[in-house]
């Protein structure tokens, strides 16, 4: 009986330590009024050293056009297991995507960078649209990309 409640104890204290290490986050991406057809968009996560670490969503659901979207598809190796369930429409000219995930609170302030690669049908491909530390200093506060971004922002 004793070997129950302790294994029920630890269990609980893994399950409560792994709900408390996650934190939500919305993404905001606007962008410019650049008068082609709908963005692709990659915001995936680098580490320090500037290497792949994961997707965190795909704006663009026809996959032979991600090979554009070119930081992000050499990371990733346009591994459709991996991002699966985090795709939606391309975003249109002067539009917002706005999404809102669960981020493990390991990855702020610890180097991990946040970055998108867009891309447009006959126009400009941008590796690294945006590419901004993930801080608590950041959050709320809005950068301009490269390319297509107007501005980007995540809050906590």
């Amino acid at each position: 009986m004793k070997k129950i409640l302790v294994a029920l104890g630890l269990a609980s204290s893994i399950a409560l330590s792994a709900q408390t290490q996650a934190r939500e986050v919305t993404f905001s991406t606007e962008l410019l009024d650049y008068g082609g057809e709908g963005a692709y968009m990659a915001l995936y996560l680098t580490d320090a050293a500037g290497a792949y670490q994961g997707t965190l969503w795909v704006a663009g659901e026809k996959t032979k056009y991600y090979k554009h979207l070119s930081g992000w598809a050499r990371g990733s190796r346009l591994n459709p297991a991996e991002y699966d369930g985090l795709t939606g429409a391309s975003i249109t000219s002067g539009r917002t995507l706005k999404i809102t995930l669960d981020l493990d609170d390991s990855l702020i302030d610890s180097g991990h960078e946040i970055r998108i690669d867009t891309a447009v049908e006959d126009m400009r491909d941008n590796r690294a649209d945006v590419a901004v530390p993930l801080t608590t200093e950041g959050s709320g506060i809005p950068v301009s990309g490269r390319g297509y971004v107007r501005s980007f922002r995540y809050d906590f």
